[in-house]
């Protein structure tokens, strides 16, 4: 079997590309052209994939690549994922998150429609929550430019698989961390900041909102299950999900706790870093894909925490 990963050099391709190398896939990874190589996620699996330049604003540059390549599965994990930068550049965003699924589809469609797609949602969607926990069927009430260009994508995806028969799935994943996460997201943010106070390289960490609640669960968990959806006799959208909510602040907590400090003596809270439009509460209803593809979350809430924590204690010490 022969996949193709877009954002390969992200979090999720990173250990995308590990579980699908176990499986014995080959593995191409869409990279773009740039004047640096930001390779650092999958350095240790490099000599094991094939990485070639396309971008998802270039149509003909994807097209070229499926028709070379000929993968049997593609998983599209590229986007501009940080939320906040959404405001900044909204249309840029649109581009990426939005249009740049449908290209992708085109693509499949004009080179061969029996390629398998994956479609990597987001819980953004459901922004302003319509109901409590959030499932396939609850009503998207999209809260940043971001959230909206991935409703875009969500149902672009829809609407090849029922209009030119492409098994085409999308995954609804809420919010998953790991080691890997970039450090302009909150989780690595509060993670490297505890570790930063705890070696005496910084005084404060200054946060938006501690009492926004997410449902966290590991990176390298739900990879898992968007290979299991490609394996599916008929695609589907499935919610990935752990099922259980954390606020910010106890994710602070449980970090400074794993380096023996107490995090009151440490955060601020700092409007900047407060969204125009904020999302009170995330949390998913995984029974669907419990169910139908067999799929259950690994490493625990506290587990993760501290996973990320030791990650960045070896890093800042080294």
């Amino acid at each position: 079997m022969r996949a193709l990963i877009t954002g390969i050099t992200g979090q999720d391709g990173s250990y995308l590309a590990e579980f699908l190398l176990e499986k014995g896939y080959q593995v191409i990874g869409m990279v773009r052209r740039s004047s640096t190589e930001p390779y650092d996620r999958i350095q240790h699996i490099r000599d094991k994939v094939t990485l070639v330049q396309a971008d998802l604003l270039d149509q003909l540059s994807i097209i070229n690549l499926i028709e070379e390549h000929k993968p049997d599965e593609v998983y599209n994990l590229a986007a501009q994922s940080f939320v906040p930068a959404s405001w900044g550049q909204p249309v840029l965003t649109g581009e990426f998150d939005a249009l740049g699924v449908t290209r992708v589809l085109e693509a499949i469609r004009l080179v061969n429609k029996d390629i398998k797609f994956y479609q990597a949602s987001s819980s953004e969607m459901f922004g302003k929550v319509q109901e409590v926990p959030q499932k396939e069927t609850t009503k998207f009430y999209p809260r940043s430019p971001y959230g909206v260009a991935k409703v875009y994508g969500h149902w672009i995806t829809i609407n090849y698989r029922e209009s030119f028969g492409i098994h085409a799935s999308s995954g609804i994943l809420f919010n998953h961390e790991s080691p890997r996460r970039g450090l302009e997201f909150v989780t690595r943010k509060i993670t490297d900041g505890a570790v930063r106070i705890k070696l005496g390289l910084a005084d404060k960490l200054a946060l938006g909102n501690l009492d926004s609640r997410r449902d966290w669960g590991f990176a390298g968990d739900y990879v898992k299950a968007m290979w299991l959806m490609l394996q599916q006799e008929k695609p589907d959208n499935f919610v990935i999900a752990t099922g259980v909510t954390h606020s910010v602040e106890e994710f602070v907590r449980h970090a400074f706790e794993h380096v023996d400090l107490d995090f009151k003596d440490y955060v601020t809270k700092d409007p900047r870093f407060v969204r125009p439009a904020e999302v009170d509460l995330l949390q998913g209803d995984p029974s669907y894909a419990k169910q139908k593809l067999g799929w259950e979350t690994e490493v625990t809430f506290e587990s993760l925490v501290k996973m990320m924590v030791a990650a960045d204690l070896e890093r800042l010490k080294a």
